[in-house]
């Protein structure tokens, strides 16, 4: 996170007391005419101690898409989140430009909209591959889409106009459209369909955030990317090894695009294929912080994650 900024120091023969006294009687004095006026005044205030304001408070005065209760390290780490998921099957006959797939939803309407993930799976796989994060990510408060590829041999590039596809029709036909804000969606995938979230951030900067898992792509370099982009490397990687994948690939992230890296321990190119805690906890918090504008779920990513028996290493530069 940066550094806060502090206020310049009072000017000379003008204590601080005094323009703190000065701030109060002008409050005293506007309290009484708009009170006066009949005007509701709002009584909710930061604390003295730690300059806390109350959630309710927080969520309707500064954001707007904050879903769900506030988070905690058991509630991102557990298989189903606070939000009830229904699915719905897409067929290949009914869109163009991907395969179809399984959209899964959070059943309430009485929360508003909300963010849109497109998931891709990888070379030779469809969207099995990636199903567990269907139902884990959408209980946390998103629309999420699984999706078949047009053919099972698709390269990064064209998974990356499939996931940019299957998000254009989660928006614009889907059945749950109106359950989505357009502005506030991400994309995901698994080896080449983690290339392909790459291609897609490049093409497509008004992305929110952009999540390659254990990513496969030719192309080293992704200086053109602004979107907030975590990627998931694996030690035992000898599909995508990170020293010619997942590391380069975030180096190359500009220094002002917000970024991560964790290189799971242990793990081989097919973690993110099985349900994972380190995946799913993480994704949900970057998702949260940069799709929902969610700053509750920077505590999980600020200060950096320290390694761990499932963590080999983690980098970034704290949300900005």
């Amino acid at each position: 996170m940066e550094p806060q900024q502090h206020d310049a120091a009072p000017a000379a023969g003008r204590p601080e007391r005094t323009s703190r006294h000065r701030l109060a009687k002008l409050g005293v004095a506007l309290t009484l005419v708009l009170g006066g006026a009949g005007v509701a005044l709002p009584t909710a205030q930061a604390s003295p101690d730690t300059g806390a304001v109350p959630t309710a408070v927080r969520a309707a005065a500064d954001n707007p898409y904050e879903r769900g209760p506030d988070p905690t390290e058991r509630s991102i780490e557990a298989l189903r989140g606070p939000y009830a998921v229904s699915e719905d099957r897409v067929s290949s006959l009914s869109v163009t430009g991907f395969g179809g797939g399984t959209i899964y939803y959070p059943t309430t309407t009485s929360d508003g909209t909300f963010g849109a993930v497109a998931i891709s799976p990888g070379f030779t796989a469809d969207q099995s591959s990636m199903a567990w994060l269907g139902p884990r990510l959408a209980s946390q408060g998103f629309v999420v889409f699984t999706i078949d590829t047009l053919t099972r041999m698709d390269q990064p590039a064209g998974r990356g106009d499939q996931l940019l596809a299957a998000l254009d029709y989660l928006t614009q036909r889907s059945s749950v459209r109106n359950r989505i804000d357009s502005g506030r969606l991400a994309v995901m995938g698994h080896s080449m369909g983690g290339g392909g979230s790459l291609e897609a951030a490049k093409d497509r900067p008004s992305l929110k955030a952009a999540i390659p898992l254990t990513p496969w792509n030719l192309d080293k370099t992704w200086r053109e990317i602004t979107v907030p982009t975590f990627i998931v490397g694996a030690d035992g990687d000898s599909i995508a090894p990170v020293s010619s994948h997942a590391e380069p690939f975030y180096e190359s992230l500009p220094s002002s695009t917000d970024r991560a890296y964790m290189e799971l321990n242990n793990a081989t190119h097919f973690a993110p294929n099985t349900s994972n805690t380190e995946i799913a906890k993480y994704s949900i918090s970057w998702l949260k912080r940069f799709v929902d504008d969610d700053t509750r779920y920077e505590q999980f990513l600020c200060p950096l994650p320290r390694p761990s028996l499932a963590i080999e290493e983690f980098r970034g530069n704290c949300p900005h």
